[in-house]
């Protein structure tokens, strides 16, 4: 393999806090730099959150019904005499998936001055933080408590996927949702998660990590399976010819997939001819011949070539 061949790894370990962070910082927090908040023009009393009474609703898991006096980019303003809160946009249960600017601004612009059933997900008096749920509040009080006592990690559970985002997948497990980032949906490799699950499918969902004092569940999907790099170098070896698809194109180059989990490059520079572009030769779905030229199951990387003679499979 030529030493200017680069190719991609899989992807990466579990999420840890800042991984958590990273996901939910611009979808959670109102008011983040560069995130223009629109508020209703009816005048509100002057109020600040009573502290003791968020924390009372979020530990009791109660239904609180607030009015939406604005909305940023991430989501809706609520609030009443008492609380003021922030509705993530993946937590309303009337969108239910990545939407365009024009048409999010449109949709969050539709709740003002509507009253919403919501739940408190995270109360954080330090921070000033109070996070809402639409789609909590649709179970019944006191379900959230009952079903984190339950979970744990290296759980199997099944939920209902909720909303997809570029970054992951959120899952109802009946009361608490939780979130498959993009990772953790294939031991391959995943250009969008629409192309592994869609709104309202039903799935088996493995628990990865458990915030309880947030409300936060991390899950996986690809764990409920064997991890493939862990015996390919058992059915794979540099110089075989194989049988693949097509996944992804690229500009230098194309990723094509071995076995469920095994996706490997076929840099630009490893196609026969001389195209330019990837995609005047390769299309998605294509089903190829490839000589492996290397593999490191260490780091999950494997490099192939496309392999226009055939050769002996």
């Amino acid at each position: 393999m030529s030493q200017k061949v680069k190719y991609q790894c899989a992807e990466e370990a579990p999420p840890d806090e800042s991984w958590w962070a990273a996901v939910l910082a611009d979808v959670e927090t109102p008011s983040d730099p560069g995130m223009e908040i629109q508020n209703s023009s009816k005048e509100l009393p002057d109020q600040t959150t009573d502290w003791k009474w968020a924390e009372t609703l979020f530990e009791q898991d109660k239904i609180i019904q607030l009015e939406v006096t604005g909305y940023n980019r991430g989501g809706l303003l609520v609030e009443d005499e008492r609380i003021k809160g922030f509705v993530p946009i993946s937590h309303l249960i009337e969108l239910s998936k990545e939407i365009s600017e024009e048409k999010r601004k449109e949709a969050l612009t539709s709740y003002v001055g509507r009253s919403l059933q919501l739940k408190v997900i995270e109360c954080n008096p330090k921070r000033e933080r109070v996070v809402l749920s639409q789609r909590a509040a649709q179970a019944a009080p006191g379900q959230r408590l009952e079903l984190l006592k339950k979970l744990t990690p290296g759980a199997r559970i099944t939920g209902r996927v909720t909303t997809i985002t570029h970054f992951g997948v959120f899952v109802d497990l009946g009361g608490v949702e939780g979130l498959i980032h993009i990772s953790e949906l294939s031991w391959g490799r995943v250009t969008h998660p629409t192309d592994v699950l869609s709104p309202g499918e039903e799935i088996e969902v493995y628990v990865l990590k458990l915030d309880q004092e947030r409300c936060r569940v991390a899950l996986s999907l690809k764990r409920l399976h064997p991890n493939p790099w862990d015996t390919a170098h058992i059915h794979y070896w540099p110089g075989q010819v194989a049988n693949a698809t097509i996944t992804n194109i690229v500009p230098y180059g194309a990723f094509a997939r071995l076995e469920e989990g095994l996706d490997g490059l076929i840099h630009i520079s490893e196609l026969q001819g001389d195209a330019e572009n990837p995609g005047e030769m390769l299309f998605e779905g294509q089903q190829v011949i490839v000589s492996i030229l290397c593999i490191d199951t260490a780091r999950q990387q494997l490099g192939l070539r496309l392999d226009t003679n055939g050769g002996d499979l």
